[in-house]
């Protein structure tokens, strides 16, 4: 049976029109705005690297690249190894371990909105934490109105609906660490948490290389946790602000600046690349050695 040589790009062209509809032709009409002035309501001259140069400038643009970074190394260790710890409890096969996994997968999968809903009614100054540290005796904590504690108020929210998806990941990597080496190491007189160390890490040393580049990358760029707990406002005078959030005040509504928000894209997306490439080549180190 024969074929027209164009036959096989037939079946591809559907999923290559949605990919160049739906992604790269705005990521080029992106890297394209951010070179000009252009608005919400259209139009824009070409104004070259001035958008870039504002940038440089603007104070909201360093605040938010702060926090931003500060987000990142707040989320990365505990979602590295906490869902290590939980992997390790939910490969064991004991009664009601279905339900453990469950419990711990189901923020995954649960709505950003519904999520960000629940803490805020448990974080408001007038919320259920804030009633139990005043009916011990404590004053009510300003979780969602200073900014420091907004931004680690974000963080644990962020890290909470990660150990799910993460833990997933570890459970698979778990499953493919030789039992030989655990054996050994018993016979050997090694204890669980010199076996911890010394055989289930390097074994899962690229996938924590992963897991912290993943979970680098979705910390960068977090919007929803500090839009939600926030209102929308970025905290007290847009003071935990991140890069997604300002980029998103920035270009919203009839009087959005399209191509400044553009300029501000492209740089968190370089940002991004270069945080991918350092992790690129973090895994061929681990897999020469």
């Amino acid at each position: 049976m024969t074929h027209k040589p164009y036959t096989p790009w037939l079946f591809l062209l559907p999923g290559l029109a949605v990919s160049f509809m739906f992604v790269i032709f705005p990521f080029l009409n992106m890297i394209v705005l951010s070179f000009t002035d252009a608005s919400a309501l259209g139009g824009g001259q070409f104004t070259g690297v001035d958008n870039f140069v504002r940038m440089a400038q603007d104070p909201k643009f360093w605040l938010a690249a702060r926090n931003s970074l500060l987000y990142m190394a707040g989320v990365v260790p505990p979602l590295v190894l906490l869902p290590l710890l939980i992997a390790m409890l939910a490969q064991k096969v004991v009664p009601g371990i279905g339900i453990f996994r469950t419990a711990f997968f189901t923020p995954v999968i649960a709505s950003a909105v519904v999520v960000g809903l629940i803490w805020t009614w448990l974080l408001d100054s007038r919320g259920l934490v804030n009633n139990v540290v005043e009916a011990l005796g404590g004053t009510r904590i300003g979780f969602l109105t200073d900014s420091t504690l907004l931004l680690v108020s974000s963080m644990i929210v962020t890290v909470w609906r990660g150990l799910g998806y993460y833990m997933v990941i570890y459970l698979a990597a778990l499953a493919n660490v030789p039992k030989d080496l655990h054996e050994a190491a018993m016979v050997d007189g090694a204890g669980p948490v010199r076996r911890f160390w010394s055989v289930t890490v390097p074994a899962l040393r690229p996938t924590m290389v992963l897991v912290a580049a993943l979970s680098a990358v979705n910390g960068f760029r977090v919007f929803s946790e500090i839009y939600l707990l926030s209102g929308g406002s970025g905290g007290p005078g847009g003071a935990s602000t991140t890069m997604v959030l300002l980029i998103q005040s920035v270009g919203r509504g009839l009087t959005g600046e399209v191509g400044y928000a553009s300029a501000l894209s492209l740089v968190l997306f370089v940002i991004l690349l270069g945080l991918l490439l350092v992790t690129l080549k973090l895994n061929r180190r681990e897999d020469q050695l």
